[in-house]
């Protein structure tokens, strides 16, 4: 397994609010576990909502007894939304504080893949292919046939997210699972990627055959910048079938 994550601040913002955790070896009973969050609050609130949830994610999976992925993570991220809502309630600072979140792991030939909000997971091989689905205004009036992807892409409205740990009591989390193949890339990142690099160019980078793993990261979030760099910048890169692991 070949590995490349990070996040970058961009260009607009002061503070990063993205976060990502990454481990190829085993959390709990999970053999691998990856995560990329996008928090949202003022001051150090989206911040925090990022990185505490992740903890929280990380240390209930360390202690659940059970070998069901989705079970797994489904139970770790409700503690982790109860949690950051009990937080929000004690301190005044924290209010209304909350984050995005998908998490992978993989399992033999398989990805179990969990997400909540715009951060999004791919699978690139001869092409790219979002394999989340965004939980977003724009993206609900895509799916009513309201507006087409090139409408949705330079929507005002692209950044209103509809669903996000910390927003309600009971979160509702979407859950796949997908058959991985020779070759396969995954791709893990925040809307500071997705909304700066259009699809094509993504899967141009990550197709690139003449770059490594961690200059083909470096280069997306090149390209998120100079596209305007609007946002914070999370990515996780996994090459799952490569005997060679680089971790960046």
């Amino acid at each position: 397994m070949r590995i490349y994550s990070a996040t970058d601040v961009g260009q607009k913002r002061k503070m990063n609010q993205d976060y990502v955790f990454v481990s190829e070896d085993a959390v709990g009973n999970l053999p691998n576990l990856f995560v990329v969050a996008d928090g949202m609050g003022g001051h150090n609130a989206g911040d925090f909502a990022s990185s505490h949830a992740v903890e929280i994610l990380v240390d209930e999976i360390r202690k659940d007894a059970d070998y069901n992925p989705v079970k797994v993570i489904r139970h770790a991220i409700e503690t982790a939304n109860t949690e950051i809502i009990e937080q929000a309630q004690k301190d005044e600072n924290l209010r209304g504080m909350g984050t995005t979140m998908v998490v992978s792991t993989i399992v033999g030939q398989y990805a179990y893949v969990a997400n909540i909000g715009d951060s999004r997971l791919y699978i690139v091989q001869k092409q790219i292919q979002q394999i989340t689905r965004d939980h977003s205004l724009v993206q609900e009036m895509v799916r009513l046939g309201e507006l087409n992807a090139e409408e949705a892409r330079n929507h005002p409205d692209k950044n209103i997210i509809t669903r996000a740990l910390g927003a309600e009591k009971t979160v509702d989390i979407d859950f796949f699972d997908l058959k991985l193949e020779a070759g396969d890339t995954i791709l893990m990142c925040s809307d500071g990627l997705s909304n700066m690099v259009e699809d094509w160019k993504m899967e141009e980078i990550i197709l690139s055959s003449d770059m490594e793993l961690e200059q083909k990261g470096d280069a997306l979030i090149k390209e998120a910048n100079l596209n305007g760099g609007k946002d914070n910048i999370a990515i996780i890169l996994i090459e799952p079938f490569t005997n060679e692991v680089k971790k960046c």
